[in-house]
This record gives C-alpha cells, structure tokens and sequence, in this order.
C-alpha cells in the first residue's frame, strides 16, 4: 500500500468513527493538507468554535492548538472536545499569563485590556474584551477614547491594530515564533522572484513586514480577498498551511509562500493517526474550568456584540 492509499484508508476509517460517534472534525488552516480534508469544517479558530456551537454534535475534534480546543468548550461545554495532540500549544500564548496580567493590570488600574483570541482561558477570563486578527481594529476603536488600552498577548498585531485604529495601546511583549521571524528582506526577495504578484501579509507579522504588504488580512481574509481579487498572483506572508486551502479554492491562481521558514511546528503536530487515536478513545479532554469559563465567554460576548 503506498502512501496516498494509506492515507485515503486512513481518512476514511475517520469519517466512519466520526459519523458513529456523532462527532465534528475542525481543522484551522494551519494544520496538515491531509487533516484538512477530512475535516467538517476548516478555519480560523474562533469561527471553528463558533460553527462547532452551532451543530448538534456531541463531541468536537479540534484539529488546531490548546487555546482553541479551550475556545471551542467556553462556547460549547455541553460537548465532549478533544485535541489529539495535547503537546499542540500556542507558544505565544503561554508567554501571558493570568497572574502576569493582574500585575500589569495593577500598574495600569484605568486600562481596558482588549485580548487575541490567542490566549489561554485564564487570560480571557482577566481581559475585557476579546478580539481576533479579522476584528482588532474595530475592537479597539470601539474602547473609550479617554480609556488607555492594554493589549494582549501579541505586540505585533497590537502595534498594527493602534496605528490603524489611531489609538495608543499598551503593548505586551509577545509574539508569534512563526511569524515574527519573517524579515523585510524575505519580502523583497519574494517580489524580486514575483514581480507581478500581490503581497498579502499576516498582522501577527512584524511592522516593517506589514508596512511591505499590498494588503493585511486574518488567514480567512486572506482566502476570501485571493477569491474575490482578478489578481492572479500572491505572495503569502503567513503559516504554509494556508496554501492548501488557497489552492482548493483558487485553483487557476498562483500562491508563492513568502519564506519557507513560516511553517508551525505546533500546528503540524496532529497527524490522520491521532486523529482517529481521539476519536477511539475519546481523550485527550479539554475543559475550562466553569468560574473561569464564565468569565471568559463575557469577554468574548463583548466582543460579538460590535458590529
């Protein structure tokens, strides 16, 4: 059996426990081409958990990262979610956490914290309001004028967010591992390779990498701009996993991934094998606890509520 055989036994062995377990399989588009197609549905991580909530599902498989697997039970904790790798994290997100805020909280008593959906349960539950890369702006422009904003974790998109918004923010001093080690001169090189092609740059980038972009788009904005767009070629500043879907999608287009070195280490940690290891077994759970659950959802709430 090669491969591709195996591959396609593999996935349909799943798709057969996943009907039988009355599951949904969700995969951001930063995961494996081969998880992403047997997923039910494949995305950002907030719109997965917020799809997932809306089916009648009884166990969730969130192909994707902990703090997303967390996200996906603060909206659904009436359903069992398992992440089948529980080594997958967010090393962004682990470098906030909810102690860290309360003291930085203290030092700014009179902030609303705005949080990136990247980000652990306990930090949303100390934050305000929540945001995604799609929403940041218009969350943070929706703050009081007289309110200072902290914004959490990530000091690339919150850098972004205040110039477009034309706020100051209080910047954390995370960062994205993937992203941030994009430089200016992987930009120029790509364009002197594609000349002809548009620059399309992920916010969790670096400032002087976002300042060389003909657009700045979340992942699925990214997807829906090369639909939509008559350009016929993009450079593709974020995670290489979008170029599976980008491809999918606009199959006459031309994707050219900005640096080889964008690629997750984390998010290519679920293989088809662990997957259906999950599915089998039903573990590794995720759960939030409730008083912080709680919390949480508000902040997220707040931020459904602006439209």
């Amino acid at each position: 059996m090669d491969m591709s055989q195996y591959v396609q036994k593999l996935s349909q062995e799943i798709l057969e426990l996943k009907e039988k377990k009355n599951a949904v399989i969700l995969a951001h588009l930063y995961q494996r081409p081969e998880v992403q197609d047997i997923a039910d549905f494949v995305g950002d991580s907030l719109g997965l958990a917020q799809q997932a909530a809306g089916t009648n599902a009884d166990i969730i498989v969130f192909c994707g990262v902990h703090f997303m697997a967390e996200s996906a039970y603060i909206l659904s904790p009436d359903k069992t979610v398992l992440l089948p790798d529980p080594n997958a994290g967010c090393p962004m997100a682990d470098m906030v956490t909810a102690e860290a805020l309360r003291k930085k909280k203290e030092e700014h008593p009179d902030a609303v914290v705005v949080c990136y959906v990247n980000s652990s349960a306990e930090v949303k539950a100390e934050s305000d309001i929540c945001c995604t890369s799609a929403n940041a702006v218009k969350v943070v422009q929706s703050v009081p004028a007289d309110k200072p904003i902290l914004f959490v974790p990530d000091r690339n998109l919150g850098h972004y967010v205040g110039l477009k918004a034309n706020r100051k923010v209080i910047l954390w001093e995370g960062y994205c591992n993937t992203h941030d080690r994009l430089t200016e001169a992987d930009i120029e090189k790509a364009k002197q390779e594609h000349p002809a092609a548009e620059v399309l740059v992920h916010p969790e980038c670096k400032p002087e990498v976002v300042a060389k972009a003909d657009g700045v788009f979340s992942t699925s904005g990214m997807i829906k701009y090369a639909k939509e767009n008559p350009q016929e070629e993009f450079i593709i500043a974020t995670e290489i996993g979008i170029m599976h879907q980008l491809r999918k999608e606009c199959p006459d287009k031309k994707f050219y991934l900005a640096s080889e070195k964008l690629i997750c280490p984390n998010m290519k940690l679920t293989s088809l094998q662990k997957v259906k290891w999950a599915l089998e077994t039903e573990i590794p759970r995720i759960t939030v606890d409730e008083e912080i659950r709680t919390k949480a959802i508000r902040a997220l709430d707040r931020m459904l509520e602006i439209k």
